[in-house]
């Protein structure tokens, strides 16, 4: 009992964290394995996914009604990312993800200092591109990190927020904003794929997804309330988080 209060507790937290930065799994996750230890990871997985959907759809729609979004741009990259998150799902049972794992915190590092090193990155929306182009480049993200997130998945939120500062001008907000309605078709995807297989415990997802939403609701109306730079913030404390979270990954799986 304890430990499922905990980890509902933990998915609290990482609806917060998720809906202003990305990153929820940096909480959420663990604290299922930790809960849960003799459980198929799969199971694990599909329960994390059973939860984290409904905190992220919430902050969507909340950041929908509140912050301008580039529909034109994003309906088609919500369908890449759909369709990219379905073939990482399908890729990943016939490749090893193994050096993906190793390479993936370095490539944080550089995302973290890259950001750091650019002190006016995301804090102006200003769209570098317009109709097809800034479609195009959208979609492109879209199924990249949709593909990503089918095949191994930690800090898509964080990747996809990132990668529409970077690549399309947008501001952390309105980063975060677009972001999460791309990580809910990732969601979706993978979510479809534990459902059928079985990999979900519904009970103890229906609770989390709870509070879930509850931490959803107040990560958003911190993010709204703040601003870009507080947003710019939060993501660089989850960028830090998940170097370390990953490159404790990598350094056991290399020591093996």
């Amino acid at each position: 009992m304890l430990d499922t209060l905990l980890v509902i507790a933990a998915s609290l937290l990482a609806g917060c964290i998720d809906a202003i930065a990305g990153g929820g799994g940096l909480v959420l996750v663990p604290a299922l394995f930790s809960a849960f230890p003799g459980t198929p990871p799969a199971t694990l997985f599909g329960t994390n996914k059973g939860a984290a959907i409904w905190g992220t759809a919430l902050a969507a729609w909340r950041y929908a009604r509140r912050v301008e979004l580039r529909w034109h741009a994003l309906a088609p990259a919500i369908a890449c990312a759909l369709t990219g998150s379905a073939l990482g799902a399908w890729a990943v049972t016939h490749i090893d993800a193994a050096r993906l794992r190793v390479a993936l915190p370095f490539i944080l590092l550089a995302v973290l200092v890259y950001t750091l090193a650019k002190k006016d990155l995301g804090q102006t929306h200003a769209p570098r591109w317009a109709g097809p182009h800034e479609a195009l480049v959208a979609s492109g993200i879209g199924l990249g990190i949709g593909f990503y997130d089918g095949v191994f998945g930690p800090g898509t939120g964080s990747f996809f927020v990132f990668l529409l500062v970077r690549g399309l001008g947008y501001d952390f907000l309105h980063a975060s904003a677009s972001a999460k309605l791309l990580n809910t078709a990732t969601n979706a995807a993978a979510l479809t794929l534990f459902a059928a297989t079985g990999h979900i415990w519904w009970g103890l997802a229906a609770a989390m997804a709870v509070a879930n939403m509850l931490g959803s609701v107040l990560g958003t109306h911190l993010a709204l309330t703040r601003g870009a730079g507080f947003v710019r913030t939060a993501f660089l404390l989850v960028v830090a988080a998940l170097i370390v979270r990953t490159g404790w990954d990598a350094w056991k799986l290399v020591a093996l």
